[in-house]
């Protein structure tokens, strides 16, 4: 009968409670378990899942050192029009459907056509607002791809692959891609091999860059360094001479016969010009004779002049 059987362990009544054999297990249950974990951390949540995609996301938008740079939006009737005008590569035109179109409109998606290669397409105005963050976005929104860049060595082996003197221009703290577009174009009038920039507190080749760059910047390597001074000690370990562009550098710009050689020329922002570590790390720092009021040149025309002099003591004969 229930109750009288004479096994050890077998329950001897129906009452609850800690029986032979269960090795305290109810005084483990009194024991808490600590807070309850946020939602993003608890495993198959929703939340959880939301935000390691965001990671995974975050993660290969980050930019490599000789990688690819996030993808960018160009927004705005004006901006996009215009980058189209200016060449700039793009993957997508986005246009709002029952758009008001106007003449801006109609170029921009003829322009998109034209070329080839553009996606087309039509998204209403919550999904635009969404991909802009709430941009004032005027119904038009273009996608311009990552921009490959290249790794800083590459630039001189390319050089000298083509038996030719490195000529290679290096940005410090430029953070104006208009800047950055400028000394790319200077760069491919002048016979430059390209041009370096540092992956943090810098310009990016953007839109913006591309535009400026008028076209240039798709025959014009540019390259990003993780660390700018290991950048320029390796060039100078392949034998370039590293020249930095300063108000107070010891000699002048007519001076500096390793403009005719390997170099590399360094230009710094307009503001603060070179920073301590890459200005310690030039093998010389040069100055452009200003017999005028201005007392300093933006990134772009101090480039371009610098170029220019080693053009043209490059040139057959000089």
């Amino acid at each position: 009968m229930p109750g009288n059987s004479p096994r050890p362990g077998r329950r001897q009544s129906n009452k609850k409670g800690p029986q032979i054999g269960s090795g305290g297990q109810r005084r483990r249950g009194l024991k808490g378990k600590g807070p309850t974990p946020p939602a993003e951390m608890r495993t198959g949540h929703p939340k959880q899942r939301a935000a390691a995609a965001a990671a995974r996301a975050r993660k290969q938008q980050a930019p490599r050192r000789g990688g690819k740079a996030p993808a960018e939006l160009v927004v705005g009737r004006n901006p996009v029009l215009e980058a189209l005008r200016a060449g700039v590569p793009a993957t997508g035109l986005y246009v709002q459907q029952f758009l008001d179109t106007d003449d801006r409109v109609t170029e921009a998606v003829k322009l998109a056509v034209d070329r080839g290669g553009v996606h087309l397409a039509e998204a209403p105005r919550a999904e635009l607002d969404r991909i802009t963050n709430g941009l004032n976005h005027q119904g038009l929104v273009l996608q311009v791809p990552p921009y490959e860049y290249a790794h800083p060595d590459d630039l001189a082996s390319a050089a000298f692959d083509a038996d030719e003197a490195p000529l290679i221009v290096a940005l410090d703290g430029v953070t104006d891609p208009r800047n950055l577009g400028a000394v790319v174009r200077s760069a491919a009038a002048f016979g430059g091999h390209g041009v370096v920039v540092p992956e943090r507190r810098s310009a990016g080749m953007t839109a913006g860059a591309w535009k400026t760059s008028a076209g240039t910047a798709a025959h014009t390597p540019v390259a990003r360094a993780t660390n700018l001074t290991r950048a320029l000690t390796a060039y100078q370990k392949a034998g370039l001479t590293v020249v930095g562009l300063a108000a107070d550098g010891e000699a002048e710009l007519s001076e500096l016969d390793a403009l005719a050689g390997p170099v590399v020329l360094v230009v710094g922002s307009e503001g603060k010009g070179l920073s301590r570590l890459v200005g310690e790390t030039c093998d010389i720092r040069v100055r452009i004779p200003m017999p005028g009021t201005a007392e300093s040149l933006n990134a772009g025309v101090a480039a371009g002049i610098v170029l220019w002099e080693a053009s043209r003591r490059r040139a057959p004969g000089a």
